[in-house]
């Protein structure tokens, strides 16, 4: 496919790329972050999506596909350990430095300074918020040099289980086996929603989760997609109102951390609409 964004060797490319197998994610994700993306940068730029299935994807998305990697992916484990095909020699047709973003992100700013921080051969993780004890990078958002993380993939072949119950995430073991190390974008860029954005308790049955001054990204972990959020839902099997979330306090699974239930639960969220769309 043409690449509609090119420009001559002379200009730099900003890259981003994504990657989408299997059935979780529609071509309806890989369509909206294109979107998010061409409103949010300045040209020129590439968007590559690699995936198992291009049906439904948008044409000016260049579709390549999934680079190769002969491994059995792990079972039982939380991290999403696919991504480890980004890691090889060769990422398709691409040289040089890109951008990786998760299928589920909402971008509500540039990405522009994305590609600006640090050095082009840095490996650069967003912050990760789970762990504040912990030095940990987030790989939905995160820049490298392709070809920079082949000694990960070597590991990671190895032992691709042994490797995924040692680190659970593939975040963890980014950031604690990279080259050289990695650097963190600053905080307030990428921000998760459910730690940054929505309100705590009780507000959060009266006030719409906000988007954080400085923020550029989105992220959704978990089972929280952005189309839950819009409708209210804290997750796809939650309630989308204040009475039946309340409600279902009395069942079995809610009783035992009643507090952690009540914190559970957000208003739509309708600015989500505004800015995740094609």
């Amino acid at each position: 496919m043409a690449n509609q964004n090119s420009t001559s060797e002379s200009q730099e490319i900003k890259q981003i790329i994504c990657i989408k197998w299997g059935t979780k994610y529609g071509p309806d994700y890989a369509n909206k972050l294109y979107g998010m993306v061409s409103r949010n940068i300045t040209p020129p730029f590439r968007f590559v999506c690699f995936t198992d299935d291009t049906t439904g994807v948008r044409p000016e998305i260049e579709c390549q596909e999934l680079p190769p990697l002969d491994v059995t992916m792990p079972t039982n484990t939380l991290g999403k350990w696919p991504k480890s095909r980004l890691w090889g020699e060769k990422l398709g047709d691409l040289t040089g430095t890109v951008l990786f973003l998760d299928l589920d992100v909402v971008i509500v700013d540039s990405l522009d300074p994305f590609f600006e921080y640090g050095e082009p051969d840095d490996v650069i993780l967003s912050y990760n918020p789970s762990n504040p004890l912990e030095r940990l990078g987030q790989t939905s958002c995160f820049r490298f040099k392709v070809g920079s993380l082949v000694s990960l993939q070597e590991k990671f072949k190895a032992d691709p289980q042994g490797i995924a119950d040692k680190y659970r995430f593939e975040q963890r073991f980014v950031t604690r086996n990279a080259p050289g190390g990695v650097k963190l974008f600053p905080k307030k860029w990428v921000v998760h929603f459910r730690r940054k954005c929505r309100q705590p308790f009780p507000l959060n049955y009266f006030k719409v989760p906000k988007i954080p001054e400085g923020a550029r990204i989105i992220i959704f972990p978990g089972d929280l997609y952005p189309s839950h959020a819009i409708e209210g839902k804290y997750n796809k099997n939650a309630a989308n109102n204040a009475k039946d979330h309340l409600k279902s306090i009395t069942e079995p699974k809610n009783l035992k951390k009643p507090l952690r239930h009540l914190r559970h639960f957000i208003l739509p969220v309708d600015w989500i609409e505004k800015y995740w769309r094609e």
